[in-house]
């Protein structure tokens, strides 16, 4: 079987069930095996009452001594029942379980397995799992792969179809020459797929990890480093001086530039009037003023007598940068003429536009995606200004020198990377950065809490919103799973936390949810209505990261913290605090472990996203390989430039070093590799000189 093959080639997925997996964007047997599990469970011997450790999954084996009481809080029932061994007791809670009242005999023995919490002399555990004594030896010390789920897919269903799937798989052969294989203690493609669903133990695991994130980093790193001898052989065809409008612009102001500011312009103008086309990246903290450079080079642009575009990575902001640049044209007389072209316009509405682009009538054209689409032909397009979630790759850049423009570019970036880390990921890129704010932003107010500080947290969010404020809630989930890791802390998700949030929050408020799986319409008309101030409260996973700029915004509330990176926390922490009230950030984590504590305390103590980076690159171990969510321009599946930096050098030097002996893939021992990256990476880069 191919790997591309339908998923519904697998026996026991039919059409219901490959509905399902469609949820989880598994539509291919590559799909399923790509799909890696998001965690494992271990099941570790049993341990004593008295000696369990408390706040993290365990199992105890104890007998069940009576039951202490059951009641009834509306549509919910409660059973608590005592349990005990040599050692100590402990009560269980049970949750919608009455049935257990007949079902786990007194004086018998289970394994109960769950997170114990302690006050005091007490000791508890909340809706635990059972086993017999039996059932729970054979799992005893095995890695159980836990994958991302949706409602009616379950965890053993999962199981069930890749085990199948790998079984009947025609794999390629391994691409790495030996010796890449062996300076980089490499296990193989085959076996490191296998060993990555269903390890043997935890050594196993870590090599299979270890191979399949070095060829995440070393596919891109490879692009990347073409990209740049593409563009250093780039002339520029576009060369500019500086004008009096970006003077009178910089004096209008009512803000002077910071001196890193100044500086990056500086660099930007030296760019645009050098022999060859820019390829620089502004990277800087939330809230650094990296948008007002981008202005500056594309009025310097439109001064010069050529068309700029800037892409952003949503609508709604597409049609924030349209309306700020707007006011910019009425209040200092700039020489832009700007158009927006998004998406969701009618055919009408874009013909227009696409009329003004061609004739050179708009000198600024603001958008999406929909800028680089067929049917847009430019004037003189100069400068494409990018946000860094739109990367501009190779085919974008000749999709355009088709058209007979090969424009300068300049990507904005506020994921903040140590800078030895930035220098390996932004390779083909000159990096500039701002690494200090305007004194007019006012500082983040953070706190670090445990679930316990909810209550009090609505009534401050409530107080926010009577003053006219609007909040952010983020959650790590969509939905919530059907099945989740045992012992974990409940991971909270948004559609059912709006609804909590509307019980919770005063009658009036108004609560909506936002997720990357809406439908784009839906999604554009959620973020407008909290930009125009219609909705109060809203709840979002991460897709609020980039795209939507609220000023209004002062309150961000982080459930689940510790599922998050440190370095995308500050990202998220960056959608408030753009106005002039006071702004705050709530991290509520869903685990009091000490050093989940002490890690987010770093958030508390710090609103730099540089040393906040390097802390997590500090931190970020093996222990947190499977539990820390990432996301941001390097998003790989597996791959974590913080705990994993040291095999991101190796995948560096590994490309360095083939891009050295053997640039064009030639030699015998790589063909196997240049046929492997030709198949993986086709709309990335252009190989048709390998």
């Amino acid at each position: 079987m191919k790997k591309s093959a339908l998923i519904t080639e697998l026996k026991g997925v039919g059409e219901k069930t490959q509905k399902l997996y469609a949820r989880l964007n598994i539509r291919t047997v590559d799909d399923l095996l790509a799909a890696y599990p998001r965690d494992y469970e271990t099941f570790s011997e049993p341990v004593n009452i008295a000696q369990a450790p408390s706040e993290e999954a365990v199992a105890v084996c104890a007998a069940i001594t009576g039951i202490q009481n059951e009641k009834r809080v509306g549509k919910l029932h409660i059973l608590n029942m005592s349990a005990s061994d040599t050692s100590g007791s402990l009560t269980l809670t049970f949750y919608n379980m009455a049935f257990l009242k007949k079902t786990l005999k007194r004086g018998g023995f289970y394994i109960f397995r769950g997170v114990i919490r302690r006050r005091g002399n007490t000791a508890g555990m909340e809706q635990p799992k059972i086993y017999s004594p039996e059932d729970y030896r054979k799992l005893t010390n095995r890695l159980i792969p836990r994958y991302s789920l949706t409602k009616g897919l379950t965890n053993q269903a999962i199981q069930k179809c890749v085990r199948q799937a790998l079984s009947l798989c025609d794999f390629e052969p391994e691409y790495y020459s030996r010796a890449v294989l062996r300076d980089n203690d490499l296990m193989s493609a085959g076996e490191a797929l296998e060993t990555i669903h269903f390890p043997a133990d935890y050594d196993s695991l870590l090599k299979a990890r270890r191979r399949i994130v070095f060829d995440e980093f070393f596919s891109f790193l490879f692009l990347m480093r073409k990209n740049r001898e593409l563009c250093e052989r780039l002339k520029n065809e576009h060369p500019m001086i500086e004008t009096a409008d970006t003077v009178r612009f910089l004096e209008q102001l009512p803000f002077p530039l910071t001196k890193a500011q100044d500086k990056v312009w500086k660099e930007i103008r030296e760019d645009l009037s050098s022999s060859y086309c820019m390829n620089r990246l502004i990277q800087g903290d939330v809230g650094s003023g990296k948008t007002i450079l981008a202005v500056l080079a594309l009025l310097m642009t439109a001064a010069n007598g050529y068309q700029g575009a800037l892409m952003a990575p949503t609508e709604v902001l597409a049609m924030q940068h349209y309306e700020t640049v707007t006011e910019y044209v009425r209040k200092y007389g700039l020489t832009f003429r700007p158009a927006l072209l998004v998406g969701s316009m009618s055919s009408r509405e874009k013909k227009e536009i696409y009329a003004k682009i061609s004739s050179g009538e708009a000198n600024l054209i603001i958008g999406t995606h929909a800028l680089i689409q067929e049917k847009v032909q430019y004037a003189s397009l100069a400068l494409v200004v990018t946000d860094e979630q739109h990367r501009f790759g190779v085919r974008q850049r000749e999709h355009l020198a088709e058209k007979g423009n090969v424009p300068h570019i300049l990507v904005m970036s506020a994921t903040p990377i140590p800078r030895t880390l930035a220098i390996i990921l932004y390779g083909d890129l000159n990096i500039s950065v701002i690494d200090e704010k305007p004194a007019s932003r006012l500082p983040i107010k953070n706190c670090v809490v445990g679930t316990s500080y909810r209550p009090k947290a609505y009534r401050f969010i409530a107080g926010e919103v009577e003053k006219g404020r609007q909040v952010y809630v983020i959650c790590p989930q969509i939905e919530g799973d059907e099945e989740d890791t045992e012992g974990s802390p409940v991971l909270e998700n948004v559609v059912d936390y709006a609804e909590k949030l509307k019980n919770a929050l005063p009658a009036g408020l108004q609560v909506a949810f936002l997720h990357g799986k809406m439908r784009p319409g839906d999604k554009n008309r959620i973020m407008e209505e909290f930009a125009a101030g219609s909705i109060d409260v809203l709840v979002s996973t991460t897709v609020i990261e980039v795209g939507i700029n609220v000023p209004n915004a002062t309150v961000m509330m982080v459930e689940n913290a510790e599922r998050f990176g440190l370095a995308q926390l500050h990202q998220l922490r960056g959608r408030v605090g753009r106005g002039k009230h006071q702004s705050y950030c709530i991290f509520v984590s869903g685990s009091e472990k000490k050093e989940t504590m002490e890690r987010l305390e770093i958030l508390n103590r710090s609103n730099d996203g540089f040393f906040i980076a390097s802390e997590d690159l500090k931190l970020r171990g093996p222990g947190d390989l499977f539990g820390i969510r990432q996301s941001g321009e390097f998003s790989f599946r597996m791959g974590d430039i913080y705990s994993d930096a040291s095999v991101l050098k190796r995948a560096s030097d590994a490309v360095d070093r083939i891009l050295r002996e053997d640039p064009e893939l030639t030699l015998p021992e790589n063909q196997l590799l240049r046929i492997h990256l030709l198949e993986t990476a086709a709309d990335s880069v252009d190989f048709r000189s390998l």
